[in-house]
């Protein structure tokens, strides 16, 4: 059974293990911390077994969603936990009022990219060598 609720304060250690598990550019703890905090960030927590295994977030900036930080520790993918993160934040962002999203991910990531089509998610530009390690473009997608 998967449950999902808003990340808290105490979950940021494990936030940020989990980025550096999933991501050459990693948030911190502190990073965590101080985007939580704030008033027009929602973030979530996915917990099976009692133990966190996923997050995902989004910060309404001016009426537009910014989603990050979706993730899944590895023994848990492919098993619904992303889309059931993406699908709340979506949920949560129309109730405050926001009708457009927008997120990157690597242009490599071919799953992430089925996923978030799967959401009615569309590329809608590149951001060149957006990441590092390895140095790749970053798909920009929209949903509206």
């Amino acid at each position: 059974m998967i449950r999902i609720r808003r990340m808290e304060e105490g979950d940021a250690a494990w936030a940020a293990a989990q980025e550096r598990a999933c991501f050459s550019a990693p948030w911190s703890e502190s990073s965590f911390l101080e985007t939580i905090r704030l008033s027009y960030a929602f973030f979530y927590v996915a917990e099976a077994e009692g133990e966190p295994v996923g997050i995902c977030g989004c910060r309404n900036l001016a009426g537009e969603g910014e989603i990050s930080n979706v993730s899944v520790s590895e023994k848990y993918r492919r098993r619904g936990i992303a889309s059931a993160l993406l699908a709340r934040v979506l949920e949560d962002g129309k109730r405050q009022g926001i009708e457009a999203f927008t997120l990157e991910v690597r242009c490599s990531n071919q799953p992430a990219i089925g996923l978030y089509e799967s959401f009615g998610f569309e590329g809608r530009g590149i951001r060149k060598n957006f990441y590092e390690k390895p140095r790749e473009d970053a798909l920009i997608m929209w949903k509206r």
